[in-house]
């Protein structure tokens, strides 16, 4: 939790009590649907909450702000993100039931009235979004195709409308595989924390 002060001094008393619920609440689920690996529990704060809101480094969504997080999991990076930014609205998907429960239990818990939990695979979605965020659930080629017409082009954002992937690793390969434009976000600018060396938020523009 001191990771999360450090990081974004400005939270409302809400938000910190918010973020200092998330560990008894994925502790508790966790032991009942495995969404966190058992290792990765211990540093909830720095591996899941932490990453997750890398993205809020790149971009302060406004007010109004649609944003579908495909493949949430245990709903990262959505409900971090979604604690942050209260006047944006996030659509939560996943294709595993299970995992989408625990998302609507920890949303509920915290009183979080921004966000949408479902079970679907992103593919079958008819609605569109301003922006699109995941956490390393594919290469990118493929997850561009599956997103590419579920994003709208106008936008009030500072950034266009767009993709924000979390990824971490050696992207050279996979960056080489997509003709879009993107632009990468080294999260070692943002963060100290070794964890973060080779993490980093690929924005591609609508």
């Amino acid at each position: 939790m001191e990771l999360i002060k450090k990081y974004f001094p400005n939270l409302t008393k809400q938000q910190l009590d918010q973020f200092a619920a998330l560990e008894e609440l994925y502790r508790q689920w966790n032991a009942q649907i495995n969404v966190i690996s058992r290792q990765d529990i211990d540093s909830l704060y720095e591996k899941h909450i932490l990453h997750s809101l890398g993205i809020a480094k790149v971009i302060q969504f406004v007010p109004g702000t649609e944003i579908l997080d495909v493949g949430t999991g245990g709903g990262f990076p959505g409900i971090p993100l979604a604690i942050l930014f209260p006047l944006a609205d996030f659509h939560l998907v996943d294709s595993i039931g299970k995992k989408i429960k625990v998302v609507t239990e920890v949303s509920s818990a915290l009183g979080l009235t921004n966000v949408r939990a479902e079970q679907a695979r992103v593919e079958h979605l008819n609605t569109t979004y301003d922006f699109v965020v995941s956490r390393a659930v594919t290469r990118l080629q493929p997850f561009l195709g599956w997103v590419r017409y579920k994003i709208l082009k106008a936008g009030n954002n500072k950034l266009r409308n767009g993709v924000l992937y979390l990824k971490g690793g050696d992207l050279a390969e996979e960056l080489a595989e997509i003709r879009d434009k993107y632009q990468v976000y080294e999260l070692s600018d943002y963060f100290d924390e070794s964890f973060f060396e080779t993490k980093k938020v690929i924005y591609i523009p609508k």
